[in-house]
């Protein structure tokens, strides 16, 4: 074997560590691909609706705890809006929706009502 062939050593430690360098740029892109925020685009990240509890003043009485996926269905039906007043764990006071962006966020993803 000579030095112009390519198994030599030095060709087969070469070829390794360019590929070796080729993934790793291909593994920084993707990781930066898929952590930017392209504006326009139509994915949006879905909350994860069972992390939270929310409680709420329901009939002038205190009700919950619900997870995200039921204060979403009592946005949809109409049960709670923007104006109802509601507490999380943590919270000192019970507050109106919409001075409560964890909730408020529920809101935005129910469609508004046919014209």
């Amino acid at each position: 074997m000579n030095d112009s062939d390519f198994f030599s050593v030095d060709k087969l430690v070469e070829f390794g560590l360019g590929l070796a360098i080729s993934q790793q740029m291909v593994a920084s892109m993707n990781y930066t691909i898929n952590n930017s925020i392209t504006p326009g685009a139509t994915h949006v990240p879905t909350p994860n609706l069972s992390a939270e509890l929310f409680f709420f003043s329901l009939e002038n009485q205190a009700k919950g705890p619900f997870s995200g996926k039921e204060t979403l269905d009592l946005i949809q039906n109409g049960k709670i809006n923007k104006e109802t007043l509601a507490w999380k764990p943590g919270n000192a006071v019970w507050k109106k929706i919409e001075e409560m962006p964890e909730i408020l966020k529920y809101i935005a993803l129910v469609p508004p009502q046919l014209p």
